[in-house]
């Protein structure tokens, strides 16, 4: 079990709406160092938080993170972009660019910090999402790919110790979805969530209904999936 009193958390994407909340709710919690990841730092009023500088697309300033935070316990791949487009028709670069920062960053990301994970005994949040499991656009290809990952990340660093949970959720109120008329989770309640869920051992944390009824029904055909999502 994780327990995120004592733990030296890493945060990546710390600027968004989801990343303030964990970098808050790790600080109340009790960590005791929270690096806050992002591709620009920002100042956060707490001797506790480490603002570190971070391009989770790029292999350099990925390395140099690990170097500069070799105490980390708990990490949280939050970084990612929303690019919505065909994948037959749309541009070809943004969808290399959300698979890059969706899939690969989060990868590369896990990959650097796995040795003091593996030291620490402690513990990987992937951010998910409910378009992991619909068939949208680059977005969601890039999300399945990231769950798929997930569940083989776990496998994979289990004998070491280390706790790997995968977070879904359906829309969030944060920058990203700014302007969209839907029904939105709080970031608050989303994050309360998913830090519970590594505190209980559990391998997904499914934030709201949504999410729930659309994971439970992958055996469903697609459009009972798309319905649970639009509501009709």
């Amino acid at each position: 079990m994780v327990n995120i009193e004592t733990s030296v958390v890493l945060v990546t994407g710390a600027n968004g709406g989801l990343g303030k909340e964990f970098v808050a709710q790790a600080l109340e919690r009790g960590a005791t160092r929270v690096y806050a990841a992002a591709r620009s730092t920002t100042e956060w009023n707490d001797p506790r938080v480490v603002p570190l500088t971070l391009d989770v697309t790029d292999p350099n300033s990925v390395a140099a993170a690990a170097a500069a935070a070799p105490d980390v316990t708990v990490v949280v791949n939050n970084a990612g972009i929303v690019r919505h487009g065909s994948l037959v028709e749309g541009s070809f670069d943004d969808i290399r660019a959300t698979m890059e920062t969706n899939f690969f960053a989060p990868l590369a990301v896990t990959r650097a910090f796995a040795p003091a994970l593996r030291a620490a005994k402690g513990g990987l949040i992937n951010v998910g999402s409910i378009a992991s499991w619909l068939p949208l656009d680059a977005y969601g290809a890039s999300k399945a790919a990231l769950w798929s990952a997930t569940n083989a990340i776990r496998l994979e660093l289990a004998p070491s110790g280390v706790h790997v949970l995968g977070a879904y959720l359906a829309y969030t109120r944060t920058p990203m979805t700014e302007g969209m008329d839907v029904e939105m989770n709080d970031p608050a309640d989303v994050v309360k969530a998913i830090l519970d869920g590594l505190g209980a051992n559990h391998d997904e944390v499914l934030a709201d209904e949504t999410t729930r009824q659309v994971r439970s029904g992958l055996g469903l055909p697609i459009a009972s999936l798309l319905s649970a999502v639009s509501g009709n």
